[in-house]
């Protein structure tokens, strides 16, 4: 009598635990492409803000292993005084929320082989990323603060 009820619902049962991906939400959503709005450098004392939303633009793409960036002038080379264009890129790691770049291709050619770890946190569309940035043979050693926002879905 109750046969049919209780083979449906184990069948349904079934169907829905076969078709159930299993997501890890222990790893923040980094992946995406992030648009740099603004950046903090704090450097023997001294403290430096870049709106990255006026005369320059910089994204970074991150995808399940990998991660690079690019940055040019708004007036496409065109005024000396502003000119700039960077890029790299390199596989990365994040564990809880360390987030650890080994930037293996870069314009900048002496930051090539580093790694440099950043602390991230997310909140909505908003990416912050805050960390210590060494390069001996580049004579840097700087707090850099990076807030950026997620472009697209």
């Amino acid at each position: 009598m109750y046969k049919k009820p209780v083979i449906f619902f184990l069948m349904l049962l079934l169907f829905f635990a076969c078709n159930t991906r299993v997501v890890d939400t222990t790893q923040l959503p980094l992946q995406g492409t992030w648009k740099l709005l603004s950046g903090t450098l704090v450097e023997k004392g001294d403290t430096t803000v870049t709106d990255y939303t006026q005369d320059r633009s910089f994204i970074k793409i991150i995808n399940a292993t990998h991660f690079a960036f690019m940055q040019h002038d708004l007036a496409k080379g065109k005024d000396s005084a502003t000119a700039a264009f960077s890029a790299g890129g390199g596989a990365y790691t994040l564990k809880d929320s360390t987030y650890t770049e080994h930037l293996e291709y870069c314009n900048a050619r002496d930051w090539e082989g580093h790694d440099f770890s950043f602390t991230v946190t997310i909140r909505g569309d908003t990416l912050i990323q805050r960390g210590v940035e060494k390069v001996e043979a580049a004579g840097v050693e700087r707090l850099n603060i990076e807030k950026y926002l997620r472009v697209g879905k």
